[in-house]
């Protein structure tokens, strides 16, 4: 790649007990690359993004946001773990959508998305209102930011918890499942929010069994399959054409 990666994880392994879910996990990811990662339910792929802003500790190797080691620094030879305190600066960079939409029901759509600039990050509260306007009117929901989750569709929180994320103006986005909670007809929406950010240009990493979105809105197609990637390449060639028996058995899932 020619630019510095946004992303750079080597040799990453996370295990539960005795159950080893990452086994030496290396990838790159350039700045604007939208990298679906693929694969069964078991084979590491949410554990990985968890460890890539650190919600998740790893146990080996090192994973690497923008240049800075997520979760410890080097003292000489030596890596010292950050306090928590350190650790949530770093994550300041990174959105993050999880499966479940976790709103504030207390608060209304467009006091979700300005919690955390003016909470956490302390923006002046006029600017963190007028770019939390946007961002709802980005994802499409710019008439309901007086609205209250549980007035929303899963859809339509869905979006909200993406417009919440982007709200940090992170460097990268993680989508872990976005769409495998909502209902079947609540689904493309969502996606097509996020194939909106993906032309934008916003480096995103995407766990999801959604293989229509990784043909269309994918740079860079990864599967895993026992806390290993066991390919990865461009969508034509892993989803059209893999090379591997297991991505292969995988895919015939979706035929």
């Amino acid at each position: 790649m020619s630019a510095s990666p946004i992303v750079r994880a080597r040799g990453v392994c996370k295990a539960f007990g005795a159950n080893e879910v990452l086994k030496g996990i290396d990838l790159d990811v350039a700045p604007g690359e939208v990298v679906v990662i693929l694969g069964p339910s078991g084979s590491g792929k949410s554990t990985f993004l968890r460890c890539i802003n650190h919600l998740e500790a790893i146990d080996r190797g090192f994973i690497e946001v923008a240049g800075e080691q997520m979760g410890y620094r080097l003292d000489g030879e030596r890596l010292t773990r950050l306090s928590e305190r350190q650790i949530a600066v770093q994550r300041r960079k990174i959105g993050m959508v999880f499966q479940q939409f976790n709103l504030y029901g207390h608060m209304t759509v467009l006091q979700n998305v300005v919690e955390a600039p003016i909470g956490v990050h302390h923006q002046p509260r006029e600017e963190a209102l007028r770019y939390g306007r946007e961002l709802l009117a980005r994802v499409g929901l710019s008439d309901k930011e007086n609205a209250y989750p549980r007035q929303l569709s899963g859809g339509q929180q869905q979006r909200v918890a993406i417009a919440r994320a982007l709200a940090i103006r992170p460097t990268l986005m993680l989508f872990d499942e976005p769409t495998s909670a909502l209902d079947p007809e609540l689904v493309g929406e969502v996606l097509a929010t996020m194939r909106d950010l993906a032309s934008q240009g916003l480096t995103m990493i995407v766990v999801t069994h959604e293989i229509g979105f990784a043909r269309e809105a994918a740079d860079r197609v990864v599967f895993m399959d026992g806390g290993v990637i066991v390919e990865q390449g461009k969508p034509e060639d892993v989803l059209g054409n893999p090379s591997q028996p297991r991505t292969r058995s995988f895919l015939s899932r979706f035929v």
